[in-house]
């Protein structure tokens, strides 16, 4: 195996570095408030230099919900593979979604506390949702045999609709911009957001 290759030992020493930097982000943010923490502190507590946190992330607020986010593209495309061959794919993808949803790593508490009352953290945590368009028309084109556009286009309107419902479960109250108070079923959000992209998912199944 070359060190390049995925899983090799460059790529493995590259994504602990990742890891490193969004564990110390988000440690960071919950010490001392996201506002308050600085590009070099985060370097600093992860042993690397700036420039090497710039290799990785563009804001410290796309390191801090790295660290809740993390490995969530990845198990997207696995649990639509995962699924049953004969299951329609919308209901397969939607049960893929909907696993991300349900997890155990997704944040709560202080984590999902710190996101809500910050606009600039909602925001990136909701644009993490971008990642998994990639594995998932990966996934949906092993599972259609279908290649060219369709599955890129299929995964990009998966994806747009759970971003949406993940906004909506965010969003401030009512005249009040500064409070956050996540309402009801993030699973029954993405559930309807997904409902309005089978049919699109029907059409490519058959």
């Amino acid at each position: 195996m070359s060190p390049n290759e995925p899983g090799g030992l460059r790529e493995r020493k590259k994504l602990a570095t990742r890891e490193a930097l969004s564990a110390a982000a988000l440690r960071l943010a919950l010490e001392h408030g996201p506002e308050n923490v600085r590009v070099d502190d985060i370097a600093e507590a992860a042993g690397v230099s700036p420039r090497t946190y710039n290799n990785y992330f563009s804001s410290r607020e796309q390191a801090i919900v790295a660290a809740l986010a993390a490995e969530r593209a990845l198990r997207v495309g696995a649990a639509l593979r995962a699924r049953p061959a004969d299951e329609p794919l919308a209901d397969a993808v939607v049960a893929a979604v909907l696993d991300l949803c349900t997890s155990t790593d997704e944040p709560s508490g202080d984590a999902l506390t710190l996101i809500t009352s910050n606009p600039a953290l909602r925001k990136a945590f909701v644009q993490t949702l971008t990642e998994i368009e990639q594995p998932l028309a990966a996934a949906i084109e092993a599972r259609t045999g279908t290649r060219g556009l369709a599955p890129t286009v299929l995964a990009a309107a998966v994806s747009a609709a759970a971003r949406v419902a993940l906004e909506n479960w965010v969003s401030p109250a009512p005249g009040n911009p500064l409070l956050v108070v996540p309402q009801g079923s993030l699973a029954e959000l993405m559930r309807e957001a997904l409902g309005h992209v089978a049919p699109a998912l029907d059409a490519a199944d058959h």
